[in-house]
């Protein structure tokens, strides 16, 4: 053998490799990963070179990874047939010069970062100690020969002239001499489980060398007739029957041990094939293996990115939303990123938004760098602008589902929270999702009609897209407050999901028109020059009412004013433009967490719109007229202004004082005497409604 040469690691490396030592890391795998994709980066240079010199692949036309391992010496090799390293590259690369990434990995360990961040700092090589406690690096370069470099990490390495191990033509093999305590890295079932883990995809082949018992039948004369012919000097030549002689031979079965290679990544990267020559079960077959999920997927798009940045990527769309889509505590999504080929991370953040928790795929850049770390991608401009196209490319995929309307109803049962969401936080494609928005509304019966065919239907003289917000479609499609718009043949739209009114207040418009509420203040409805002559009559003729009114709720309501919204119904109560809507105060009410003082200011100021042509405005109108402190009028203004509260979707602040009111309603109804309850004279009788001058007996109540 020919003389080895001492070097000392340069002070950073060895105090990291004492570090990887004598620290107790429970992720150990990783060493694999990192020595995998090392060896990966080897073949890519090799090929790289060999597109513009081919003789560069004549010492070894293969290119592969090959794990050996080998139990009776406690070795595990991981042979790759790249570049190969020259006695200057082991120098330099593995001990002499510090990469940059040394000091700074040391010191992310420190402030607590995960050992298998180590290959992000280009120091992933070192990761071998954590398994091993001595490693051999066998090494050929076309440019040289042969050579070892070995360490036990005790602050020194050699380099040696190899004339011991035989040729490998060209490339790297690493050899740990695996420590007691390692010997689970020994084990094929361990080392496919952790390729599969981490390196299935990577571009080369990934050969497993395992031993496979055979088991052979053959003659035990066959077996003894090297021992009978050392035996006799002269062989006796005997006669015998065919039939005879096959009875006479036993067989016997002896178990030989055969070594073989195995292909541990024969997934090849679905996304580095063009999307023509996939076909839909390669890619159930991919999503299936991706996600753990039993169903197919729905929907897919495969597309690549190329000129100022390269990726590739692949996203899937679930047929069915997870149990815990929207739990705080889950990963924030399932995106896999990948850099060439080789896997990263699964949880960034930073790769999509939250809206879009439930699109799987995977993402494989080309221009990212391999060792990029958390802190690094959230400033990473690469990563913008793969967010900004997988979120492009995310709705084009849903408005290819929308064209087939059953595959888009079963979308839009298990995701319209995500695509609201969207609306609610995403302003650059706010006006592509509202076109993925689907209502039930006044006209769409059973079916649910998107915004784009709500406009369609529009008549002429309407200017706004009108909706109503509420607790379900049964709640809403009775409202009082639909009921001008429905008269002018104006369809309203039905938005029962507690997230439309979060998502309401950011869609202003939709195609030029403006989205207006039914239930809130500033109702445009079009009306021709007499209606509106007719409502200034009213107003005039109405306001001693309105400021009486006004003055027996007081601070309950804000205004008291002639509706334009209502024919059927005496009364609705209205909020303000800005503030929350009834339904918007029930959904807030329901919040566990929430903060009262925040309801306080945010909880609409209220007017009460009364109807002119409702015969009991009229009625109550000639009682103001006739005496404006009549008792009757307070009782029959509280009834009323809290049968309002109720139809237009607010709760009662003092239900047992309404149902006392109504009691009392139903008593004078059935003309029962209140004896029990109240002594009265017995001459005294309970008087009829319409009578303005004797004294209801239903102010008790109030």
């Amino acid at each position: 053998m020919s003389e080895a040469e001492t070097f000392a690691f340069q002070a950073e490396i060895s105090q990291l490799m004492s570090l990887i030592i004598n620290t107790f890391y429970s992720n150990k795998e990783v060493f694999l990963r990192e020595l995998i994709s090392n060896a990966s980066d080897a073949l890519d240079k090799i090929r790289y070179d060999s597109l513009t010199n081919p003789s560069v692949l004549e010492s070894e036309k293969e290119l592969f990874i090959r794990i050996i391992p080998d139990k009776e010496n406690k070795i595990l090799d991981i042979r790759d047939s790249g570049i190969g390293m020259t006695k200057a590259d082991l120098v330099n690369n593995l001990g002499t010069i510090a990469k940059s990434g040394t000091k700074a990995f040391m010191e992310a360990l420190q402030s607590g970062a995960d050992i298998s961040m180590i290959g992000q700092f280009g120091v992933g090589f070192y990761s071998a100690y954590l398994v091993a406690d001595k490693v051999q690096v066998i090494t050929k370069h076309n440019d040289d020969e042969q050579y070892i470099w070995e360490s036990a990490a005790g602050g020194s390495f050699t380099i040696t002239r190899d004339t011991v191990n035989p040729p490998i033509g060209r490339g790297t093999v690493v050899r740990l001499f695996l420590k007691e305590d390692q010997m689970e890295y020994i084990e094929e079932k361990r080392i496919k489980e952790i390729v599969k883990k981490h390196s299935e995809f990577i571009g080369y082949p990934i050969q497993l060398v395992v031993e496979k018992e055979v088991t052979k039948e053959v003659d035990e004369e066959e077996e003894e007739e090297e021992k009978k012919e050392e035996a006799e000097e002269k062989p006796k030549i005997e006669e015998v029957d065919d039939e005879e002689e096959k009875k006479e031979k036993k067989k016997k079965t002896v178990t030989e041990k055969t070594k073989e290679t195995e292909e541990l990544n024969k997934t090849k990267p679905l996304w580095t094939r063009n999307p023509d020559d996939i076909t839909n079960e390669e890619y159930a077959a991919f999503y299936k293996a991706l996600t753990n999920d039993w169903e197919d997927h729905l929907a897919v798009k495969h597309f690549s990115v190329e000129g100022q940045l390269e990726f590739r990527a692949i996203l899937f769309a679930p047929k069915r939303a997870p149990f815990d889509l929207f739990e705080g505590k889950k990963k924030r999504n399932n995106i896999k990123l990948y850099v060439r080929r080789v896997f990263i991370m699964d949880d960034c953040e930073e790769l999509i938004p939250e809206w879009l928790n439930f699109v799987k795929g995977i993402v494989d850049s080309e221009d990212l760098p391999l060792n990029i770390s958390r802190e690094m991608l959230q400033q990473n401009k690469i990563l913008k602008v793969i967010r900004k196209n997988l979120v492009k490319k995310c709705i084009e995929m849903f408005t290819e589902i929308a064209e087939d309307k059953e595959s888009f109803n079963k979308f839009y049962e298990a995701f319209s929270k995500n695509l609201k969401l969207g609306i609610h936080e995403d302003s650059t494609n706010r006006t592509k999702l509202a076109e993925l928005l689907r209502y039930h509304s006044t006209k769409s019966g059973e079916e649910m009609t998107s915004l784009k065919d709500y406009i369609t239907r529009m008549p002429e003289k309407q200017k706004n897209i009108y909706y109503i917000t509420g607790e379900s479609k049964q709640a809403v499609e009775n409202s009082p407050f639909l009921e001008v718009l429905k008269k002018k043949g104006f369809e309203v739209l039905f938005m029962v999901d507690p997230i439309d009114e979060y998502a309401i207040q950011q869609l202003k418009e939709f195609d030029g028109k403006k989205l207006m509420s039914a239930t809130k203040e500033g109702l445009e409805v079009e009306e021709d020059e007499e209606e509106k002559k007719r409502i200034e009559e009213q107003k005039a003729a109405f306001e001693p009412l309105c400021k009486q009114v006004k003055e027996i709720l007081g601070d309950k309501v804000e205004k008291v004013v002639i509706s334009n919204r209502i024919v059927n119904s005496p009364c609705v109560l209205v909020t303000g433009q800005y503030g929350w809507s009834a339904n918007m105060e029930r959904i807030m009410k329901a919040q566990a967490l929430r903060d009262s003082s925040m309801s306080a200011y945010m909880a609409s100021k209220k007017t009460l719109e009364i109807n002119p042509d409702h015969s009991i405005v009229k009625a109550l109108k000639g009682k103001v007229d006739a005496d404006k402190n009549d008792k009757t009028v307070k009782d029959l203004t509280y009834l009323l202004f809290e049968t309002a509260l109720l139809s237009s979707g607010f709760s009662l602040d003092d239900p047992s004082g309404f149902a006392n009111r109504i009691h009392r309603m139903v008593k004078l109804g059935l003309s029962i005497d209140e004896e029990e309850a109240e002594p009265m004279d017995a001459e005294e009788e309970l008087p009829p409604l319409e009578d303005a001058n004797v004294e209801s007996k239903m102010e008790e109540v109030d």
